[in-house]
This record gives C-alpha cells, structure tokens and sequence, in this order.
C-alpha cells in the first residue's frame, strides 16, 4: 500500500519530548515569575525596585535556559527514542527477511518482559510456525507429484508395451489400466478433499455422529467381512456441530483405516481375531467419537507422524484397498477445520485409538443465543 512520506516516529518522539521538556520548563518559570511579582523576597541577591525592573534583570537568564531546555529536550528526546526503537528496528529487519523467503530467521530480542519483549517473542512464533507450515507444505507438494506420477508413468508402461506387443491380451490391459486410473482418480478427490478442509469453505449445522458411524459401518461391513474383521459399534447420540459430508468423510476414514491396517489372522497371544470398535460419546460441551483396532505394536515416535501426508504405518503396499496414504491427513484437516482435536493413542496389545474431539452443536446454539 502506497503511502505519502511523513515524520518518523522517532522524530515524533523526540518533538514530544522536547515540547513536554519546554512545556514543564515555562511552567516552573511562569510559576516562579508570579511569585516574584506579587512577592519580592528581602533575602534576593539583586535587588528589584519594580515589575519592570525585575523583567530586565531576569528577562535574559529565562530565554537562556527556555533554549538550553529546548536543546537538551531534542537531544536528550533523540538518544532516548532511539534507545527506546531499538527492538522495532530488530523486528522490522525480521520482517523484511521473512518477506524474502527468510522464515528461519528469529528476532530474539533479549532482557526482561515488556511490550516489546512481548512482540518479539510473538513474531518469533509466528515465524516459526510459518517455517514448519511452509516446510509441511513443500513435502506435500513434493509427495503428491511422487504418487500423482506412479499412477500415470505406470499407465504409460503399460500402453508402451501394448504398442509393442499387439498380441497382448486387451482385456488384462484394460483391467489394469482400469485399477490404476481408478486409484489416480482417488488420489485427486482425496487432495481436493484436503484442500476443501483446509480451507474452511463449508457450512456448519447439528450433524449426529452416531448416524454417520452407522452409514460408514453399513459401507464398510463388506469390506470388514471380506479381511475378517469384527467391526462394532455402541454409544449415544453425539451431536457435533460442522459439514455433514466432511464428518462422514472422516468418520469412513476412520474406520476404513482401522479395517485395513489391523491384524491378518489371530492375534499370536490372545488368539482373538481382528477387531474394529467404534464408539460416540458426549463430553462436556463435546461430541466424542473413538475409533479401535487391533494390529501390529506402534511406537509414539510412528504414531505421531501418521497424520502427515503420505505417510503409513506400515510397508508401502498398493493394493486395491490400500488407500492413498492420505486418509489420516484428511482426518485432521477435517478436524482442526471444524476447531476438533484430535489424539492418536497406540495399544498397549497393538493396534491404535483415535479420538475426535469435536464442538457440541448444542452449545454452540447456547452460545449464540447468550451473544
């Protein structure tokens, strides 16, 4: 924004200073002159006959030090204003840094707590979560062409060789060229989701949890059946408040996650064969939901970075129901979008528990009925 030149704040500073310095300066006088006017002390080194007599004597000496106040108030209002602007330039500096792609740089401004201690301190953490935003976005960035590429250099493959081999079996090729589109498709509706989330662009109204896990499971049984996973569900209606479709896109995440990565045979020490729970609750002004499963023993350090893009918890298979390693970064953009949080817990026996922590739609109505 294009703005017309005008005074320095330290300039304005030091005139303050300086008019302040001269205001309290005629003000002694000016009280001092009164006094001698109207009270002519005996003990005086000159002795004054009159008013105007007392104006020649003092006259001179009140103009002298009226200047010497003026020139100590804009010295003396220099130094100390820019003493006091110091931490503004360091934050400025930041700040034009930052604006060139510089996000690593921090103001740390050092002494004790003030205000400008404070908004040192502020910038840094903005910058430093700029840093960390900016950084996820460059692995995602990077991520999405490495898996917006497999799907479309191995349809080039296979036409290459369909070319090549005219003899080839058409149907096996459209087959398979049918399974990789329908996987780059996914992947694309799962980054326009992504960005959907991120972005905030929805409605919000009363959306009941337990309906969207009954939907999701009704889906999803065929699939639970057909791994041999027990998939259960219990809980009270959780009204939440947020999108509909974007829920129960986190929701059929969930447990399309648990149902996938979980055990493939028996549990080895309890025997007990693969297991989905999913439950809603509601908490004090929140709409709870978790999601269980068995599977393989998850460390912290693993279960902390599941939610990033692309990531798996384990070996990178492309099945048909492997996903597309963006179901959990879904899962929390949808969630922080609708102000969740969400909390990622390994079993003790293996396996993982999700919970969502979301707003209730009826506190939210309280709320506004209170403004």
């Amino acid at each position: 924004m294009d703005r017309a030149p005008g005074l320095s704040v330290r300039l304005k500073l030091t005139i303050s200073y300086a008019a302040f310095l001269m205001f309290a300066g005629v003000v002694l006088l000016g009280v001092m002159w009164v006094s001698l006017f109207y009270r002519i002390h005996p003990g005086l080194i000159v002795v004054v006959e009159s008013r105007r007599a007392l104006l020649r004597e003092f006259g001179p000496t009140t103009v002298a030090v009226l200047a010497f106040l003026l020139v100590l108030g804009l010295a003396g209002g220099w130094i100390l204003s820019g003493r006091m602007l110091a931490p503004l330039h360091r934050i400025t500096e930041a700040t034009r840094l930052a604006t060139h792609g510089s996000l690593s740089h921090r103001v740390r401004l050092p002494g004790r707590w003030d205000e400008f201690r404070e908004l040192a301190d502020a910038f840094d953490t903005m910058l430093a979560r700029l840093e960390a935003h900016d950084a996820e976005q460059r692995r995602f960035a990077a991520n999405a062409s490495h898996e917006l590429r497999t799907p479309l250099a191995i349809s080039q493959a296979l036409l290459d060789v369909a070319r090549h081999d005219p003899d080839r079996d058409n149907a096996e090729l459209v087959d398979r060229l049918r399974a990789v589109n329908t996987r780059a498709i996914d992947l694309t509706e799962a980054l326009l989701i992504l960005s959907r989330a991120d972005q905030g662009s929805f409605t919000r109204a009363p959306v009941d949890l337990s309906l969207l896990v009954d939907e999701a499971a009704e889906t999803l049984l065929p699939l639970a059946e057909k791994r041999g996973v027990t998939l259960g569900t219990s809980g009270d209606i959780a009204p939440a408040l947020g999108s509909q479709p974007l829920l129960l896109q986190l929701t059929t995440n969930l447990v399309h996650n648990a149902i996938v990565h979980n055990l493939s045979g028996p549990d080895p020490v309890s025997g007990a064969g693969a297991m989905v729970r999913v439950h809603t609750a509601v908490g004090p002004g929140t709409a709870l939901l978790t999601v269980e499963n068995t599977g393989d023993k998850l460390t912290p350090d693993l279960v902390a970075a599941l939610t990033e893009p692309f990531q798996r918890g384990t070996e990178r298979v492309h099945t048909d129901q492997a996903g597309v390693g963006l179901g959990l970064a879904i899962v929390r953009s949808i969630t922080h979008a609708h102000d969740g949080t969400l909390t990622l817990t390994p079993r003790r026996d293996g396996g993982l528990r999700i919970t969502v922590e979301l707003p209730a739609a009826a506190q939210e109505k309280q709320e506004k009925q209170e403004k």
